[in-house]
């Protein structure tokens, strides 16, 4: 097992919160939320709800016979990646494809697509489904259009662990990487379920926030005391790791190092958490980084706003760094749970505030007893204070639990 530093030499996102990774950073440091309102179809059931959507089309570049190719949380990836790519200053194929690989995490893959075939099969008196619908639904779709596009030929890893897809999806190419198995990994996640029966299915479960009266924008509030369940987001998130080693030889900085990884099971209860195993998770990553609890200077929570989520996290965050120990904020309040594309998403975010020196915050907090636990980043963002890491959190319906650590170059 090599012990060679993974670089993070680019990224890229689309979210409800802007196009790209840089959009995503600037609304978290100024606290814009993009959630908004959705009417809904009470009529058949479906109640209105928040969440965080993509309002602008996508590819649009492409077209329309090549996009029928694609379902939507495929074409968020293509996005997401062109900017990792980009910036990473790679060549637009990879040039020793049998060294680069693809890791991909989503949770439904192409739900729109499998909604899509349902509604005809079920509505249509002479049914016609879509000739694409098995490709475009399939779990590894957007893994398999990524390494067409940047030809990856080393290995394809294709993770659906619900909320912890995309961040095991991260971690598993790191452990790839130290294994000597690729020197480049296209690693990330996307998520697209904004549809009336992946929706219906969360309503129906009773874990999503109903719109805030006042203002439907607040409507996700990790560790308020009012806080009511989780607002749906959608999106995608790339990073190009790179072997440092490949990427001095080509003349390549890093934007950050992914230094740690950490899983854990709960094998307990297919959605209640439990701290024992996300403090397996926390500890494990910080052993794989090097670093001791003192060495962290932020945390981005998984923090979902469930009422026994965030309490149990902020237990675990309690049991490794101390009571308030270090600074916490859980952006999922205004960028929506992206469910599969999470973690990605998140730890881009992490990225991003290494890169400034500036944490953001965790919005829409009033009251909390849990602040007697939790550091939590309130009203402005802070300075991350100089050498320390960051740690981003992702804990899964199933009892998966992953902890990944970055660091400065």
């Amino acid at each position: 097992m090599s012990g060679e530093e993974i670089w993070i030499t680019g990224i890229g996102a689309c979210s409800a919160l802007g196009p790209d990774a840089d959009s995503l950073a600037d609304a978290l440091e100024s606290g814009v939320s993009g959630v908004r309102l959705h009417a809904g179809d009470p009529e058949r059931g479906l109640m209105p709800f928040a969440a965080a959507s993509i309002e602008t089309p996508l590819g649009q570049e492409m077209p329309p016979a090549q996009r029928n190719l694609y379902d939507r949380h495929s074409l968020m990836a293509l996005q997401a990646a062109a900017q990792a790519w980009q910036q990473s200053g790679l060549p637009a194929l990879a040039q020793q494809p049998d060294r680069a690989a693809v890791a991909w995490g989503t949770g439904l893959g192409g739900s729109n697509a499998l909604q899509q075939s349902y509604t005809e099969v079920l509505t249509k008196p002479a049914p016609r489904v879509h000739p694409y619908t098995v490709v475009r639904v399939m779990s590894n779709s957007a893994a398999s259009h990524l390494a067409m596009r940047y030809q990856l030929r080393a290995a394809m890893l294709s993770l659906s662990n619900a909320c912890a897809s995309s961040a095991q999806a991260l971690g598993e190419a790191l452990l790839l990487m130290r294994q000597g198995r690729a020197d480049v990994v296209l690693a990330g996640g996307s998520e697209a379920m904004l549809n009336p029966g992946s929706v219906m299915a969360w309503q129906a479960m009773g874990v999503m926030a109903p719109p805030d009266a006042d203002d439907p924008s607040q409507s996700c509030r990790p560790f308020d005391d009012q806080r009511r369940g989780l607002v749906l987001g959608e999106g995608a998130a790339a990073l190009v790791l790179e072997t440092a080693s490949h990427a001095r030889a080509r003349g390549a900085s890093a934007l950050a190092v992914l230094a740690g990884y950490g899983h854990s099971v709960d094998a307990v209860h297919l959605s209640r958490p439990d701290a024992d195993g996300q403090e397996r998770a926390l500890r494990a990553a910080l052993a794989d980084a090097g670093l001791a609890p003192d060495q962290i200077g932020y945390v981005n929570a998984h923090g979902t706003a469930t009422e026994v989520g965030d309490a149990v996290e902020a237990e675990s965050l309690a049991r490794v760094f101390g009571a308030r120990g270090v600074p916490v904020s859980a952006t999922k309040a205004l960028h929506g749970h992206l469910i599969g594309a999470g973690g990605a998403l998140e730890l881009v975010a992490c990225v991003q505030a290494l890169r400034r020196g500036r944490l953001p915050v965790s919005a829409h907090v009033r009251h909390s007893p849990l602040r007697e636990i939790v550091d939590l980043i309130e009203g402005s963002p802070r300075d991350l204070a100089p050498g320390r890491a960051i740690v981003s959190n992702s804990f899964a319906f199933g009892g998966s639990n992953v902890s990944l650590v970055v660091r400065g170059a």
